[in-house]
């Protein structure tokens, strides 16, 4: 009788496969399981990478801080009650992750005074179907990371941006609801992004793409914004005086202000009372003189196959002013300002005279075969014609995890991945510019340190800091050295 050689072939393999595992050392992911009573933080630090940290419904009230790489964290919604993180206004932050590979999801957060969910410099990160209401400055806010998805959460009652995505690459916003906030989403300072599917309604605006000056990351460029419903955008602004938001007029659909390489299209943008798009430059907003090397005017934006009606209905005033001009005191759909209006930046328009507009007598017209894309700035990519082919800007594999160590090339990332989204060199945000508290320490390193671990309010015209006292001693000291070393 002959053997069976393809029986053979089927199980030799196999009983391979066991011997090779048998030799292997064994390890697999632990499940941590966190109820109504516990401490999401103390299995944080129980879990190694790889594992998820289940977290059922009750009533959570801490600062979760991720520093490890792969971890997941995932609410359990049970009878329709959530896990809920709640900050009771005595709280900054709900969960600060630096860890790469970071997921959270399923997570009701509430009442906290800084954010529900920021990054610091991690990478591969996914943020998904969270409910966040009244979390103070930002709701989610992943901060120089790289490769990252932004799905499915709910958002409300942000004094500044419900999502902000601050100095990344590579991230997808996809169909989340923002609502009730000053900014719906902002894409700051950001390259290879794709806002798609989101619903932004009853903001002062509802979807931003900024370049701020006097952040280390000077380009914002490569922005899909695509199939958005954007209505009814008209809550009066209120954020914290003095921000970058708190210039956006009430009634803005969405505002492109020195963004490079943009593409909107396919949205649905209706009923917001100032305008529908303004594109403009960063002197509409904020100290253009401040920062040299960041350059003000949007470049090569276009504005294809939007469903544009009943915008301008009561223009901020401002705008009006410059309707006045064309005998109009509505607003328009579109709206070109300052250099955004030149022919020399390279943008254009799908059916111009379809929609009310401002500004756009130089831009061209999208679908024309004249208009072809110019070379971007950096290593942007040439942009022309439809996105309708691009299904995401995340990365095909994941991007190198970012390792932070103590010393001065540590101290840069944690500069950029933490502090730099509130303080820039010399240009004012939620907190002081870098040159101010240079001035008030001088070279006094340790005082900085300490006052990151603890701060205290010390003027009247910015907010408390929050404390950031999960920065070892070690490395506050380096961040406090590095900043005192910097010259722009």
């Amino acid at each position: 009788m002959k053997p069976n050689n393809s029986l053979r072939s089927a199980v030799f393999p196999f009983w391979l496969t066991v011997c090779l595992l048998a030799l292997a050392p064994f390890s697999h992911a632990a499940i941590h399981e966190v109820r109504d009573g516990d401490s999401i933080q103390a299995s944080v630090k129980a879990a190694t990478a790889g594992d998820t940290i289940l977290v059922y419904p009750g009533t959570y009230r801490e600062t979760v801080y991720v520093d490890k790489d792969d971890i997941t964290l995932k609410g359990v919604v049970e009878d329709g009650e959530w896990p809920n993180l709640e900050g009771d206004k005595q709280l900054n932050d709900a969960i600060l992750y630096s860890g790469n590979g970071f997921s959270v999801e399923w997570f009701k957060i509430t009442n906290y005074k800084g954010n529900a969910i920021m990054g610091q410099a991690g990478n591969n990160f996914s943020i998904r179907n969270n409910w966040i209401i009244d979390t103070g400055v930002y709701g989610i806010f992943p901060e120089f990371g790289e490769n990252g998805l932004i799905e499915n959460n709910v958002l409300s009652g942000i004094e500044d941006a419900a999502i902000y995505v601050g100095m990344c690459d590579h991230i997808d916003v996809r169909n989340n609801r923002v609502f009730d906030n000053v900014a719906g989403i902002e894409i700051e300072n950001t390259r290879h992004a794709l806002v798609e599917g989101n619903i932004a309604h009853n903001n002062t605006g509802g979807i931003l793409v900024f370049i701020t000056p006097g952040l280390p990351i000077k380009t914002s460029y490569d922005a899909i914004i695509r199939r958005n419903t954007v209505i009814d955008n008209n809550t009066p602004n209120f954020a914290i005086p003095g921000s970058l938001v708190s210039t956006i007029p009430a009634g803005t659909g969405m505002i492109v202000l020195a963004g490079d390489d943009v593409i909107i299209e396919d949205n649905i943008i209706s009923g917001n009372n100032t305008a529908g798009i303004i594109v403009t430059s960063q002197d509409f907003a904020t100290d253009v003189a401040g920062d040299p090397e960041s350059e003000p005017n949007p470049d090569r934006v276009q504005i294809r196959d939007n469903v544009m009606y009943d915008n301008g209905n009561d223009p901020a005033t401002d705008v009006k002013v410059l309707m006045l001009t064309q005998l109009s005191t509505t607003g328009p759909d579109i709206m070109a300002y300052k250099g955004a209006a030149e022919a020399e930046r390279g943008s254009c328009v799908s059916r111009k005279g379809a929609y009310r507009t401002f500004g756009l007598d130089e831009w061209g017209d999208c679908d024309s075969p004249t208009v072809t894309a110019a070379d971007a700035a950096g290593d942007a990519p040439q942009i022309a014609g439809t996105t309708r082919d691009v299904a995401t800007k995340m990365l095909p594999e994941p991007a190198t995890p970012r390792v932070i160590t103590v010393d001065a090339d540590g101290a840069k990332l944690v500069y950029q991945g933490i502090c730099a989204g509130c303080h820039t060199y010399n240009i004012r945000m939620i907190g002081p510019p870098v040159m101010a508290i240079k001035a008030q320490y001088g070279s006094d390193a340790e005082a900085i340190a300490k006052y990151i671990a603890a701060p205290e309010k010390k003027r009247p015209d910015f907010p408390t800091m929050p404390p950031q006292d999960h920065i070892s001693e070690a490395m506050r000291l380096e961040v406090a050295k590095y900043m005192l070393a910097l010259q722009k």
